[in-house]
């Protein structure tokens, strides 16, 4: 796998943006160079060390975060008394502005994975300004069709999972938003109640993958885990905060906003978000995208091919 090298962050701090919130941020590479934001997964998953190396850090000024409520950012999302309804993608785009300015910068090439694509994309449609490129992986844009296929639709491929699933529900909430259902367990005031309903929801993530459940070690730390069940269902659960018409997907509908900047879309072929088309659609939806499929490969941004396409990517555009 062709990496760049390790890198340690030259500056880190903790960005208090409004609400009770301190966001964590760290810079990596070249202060001189070409500025890139990354943007994490999840939601809620947490920057790590392994997004450094998509970049030649002799070229990039590297920033990542971890975004509201999760990874060194806080209030983290576990602890109960954390404030959800500061946490929605309009706040976490406000996030973005306030570190941009924050650090200096002008513009930055954005890279995101998975819901990181969800919010690059928005963020570069409602402020093209400050976004010179965007490099994408594990897409996804948020509509409610995708979390409608990833918490029910995929029943019909894992029926033994799914039935586990869906039994942790009230018998009353199985039929309707599965996550939504969730994130009302997880808000629960009983701690027991929270704790099942994580497990619960992180063991049906990790059964959605190639590998037994309970197998992704994150998942096994229990603060990790109901930070991470908590911040997925309360965006699943809430039409990922994007607004009306988000059934079809706000972001697909706008992605015409886009046509001025350059961006490419690297994509398992093995990937389940592919199976709503819509990495495709956005694609040719978006003037100036180029999509690089790699077979083989599900939603996974380490994977030998997805790694290589992106480090090429951000190769290309280190020149621009």
């Amino acid at each position: 796998m062709v990496l760049h090298p390790e890198t340690e962050p030259y500056d880190r701090g903790m960005l208090d943006v409004g609400d009770g919130n301190r966001v964590y941020w760290e810079t990596c590479g070249n202060p001189r160079g070409k500025p890139a934001l990354v943007l994490h997964g999840g939601p809620g998953s947490g920057c790590t060390p392994y997004f450094r190396r998509l970049f030649d850090p002799a070229a990039y000024r590297i920033v990542l975060l971890d975004q509201r409520g999760c990874g060194r950012s806080t209030p983290h999302a576990s602890a109960y008394d954390t404030d959800m309804s500061v946490n929605t993608t309009a706040h976490l785009i406000a996030d973005l502005e306030l570190l941009r300015r924050h650090l200096g910068i002008e513009r930055w090439l954005v890279w995101g994975v998975s819901f990181g694509s969800v919010l690059g994309l928005r963020y570069a449609q409602t402020h093209p300004g400050a976004v010179s490129e965007l490099v994408l992986t594990g897409v996804a844009t948020g509509s409610n069709a995708e979390v409608a296929l990833l918490s029910r639709g995929l029943g019909k491929i894992f029926p033994e999972a799914f039935e586990k699933f869906l039994a942790e529900l009230p018998e009353g909430e199985r039929s309707g938003n599965p996550a939504a259902a969730y994130n009302r367990l997880i808000e629960s005031p009983d701690p027991e109640v929270r704790a099942r309903a994580a497990r619960a929801w992180t063991d049906w993530e990790t059964a959605t993958i190639p590998a037994p459940p309970r197998s992704v070690e994150r998942f096994e730390d229990p603060v990790f885990r109901m930070g991470f069940a908590r911040t997925v269902t309360h965006y699943f659960g809430n039409d990922h905060f994007l607004g009306e018409g988000n059934d079809e997907g706000v972001v697909l509908r706008d992605a015409a906003l886009l046509k001025d900047i350059p961006g490419t879309l690297v994509q398992g072929g093995l990937d389940f978000g592919n199976l709503l088309g819509i990495v495709w659609r956005l694609h040719h939806a978006w003037q100036g995208s180029e999509l690089v499929v790699v077979n083989d490969v599900g939603h996974n941004a380490g994977a030998p091919g997805v790694a290589e396409a992106l480090v090429a990517a951000t190769d290309r555009y280190a020149a621009r």
